[in-house]
C-alpha cells in the first residue's frame, strides 16, 4: 500500500518565514511536486533535501514465462 501524499506548509507568525515540507514522496517527486509553491512565494533561502529524496520506489516486476503444455 502506498503512503499518503501531503504537502505541508508552515508559516512562522513572528518571521513570516515559510517552511514548505513534503510528505511521502520519494526522490526527485518530492522537488517536482513542490516547485509550484516556490514559484508562487518567491526567492528560497534555504533548502534541506531528507533522506526520502535519496531514495526511489521499488518497482516489482513480475515475469510472465509461457507454459506450453
Amino acid at each position: 500500500m502506498m503512503a499518503e501524499k501531503q504537502i505541508k506548509v508552515s508559516i512562522n507568525k513572528k518571521t513570516g518565514e515559510i517552511k514548505i515540507e513534503t510528505i511521502g514522496y520519494m526522490g526527485k517527486g518530492c522537488i517536482e511536486e513542490s516547485q509550484i509553491l516556490k514559484d508562487l512565494l518567491g526567492e528560497t533561502e534555504v533548502s534541506k533535501l531528507t533522506p526520502a529524496y535519496f531514495k526511489t520506489e521499488k518497482v516489482e516486476v513480475k515475469k510472465h514465462l509461457p507454459i506450453c503444455g
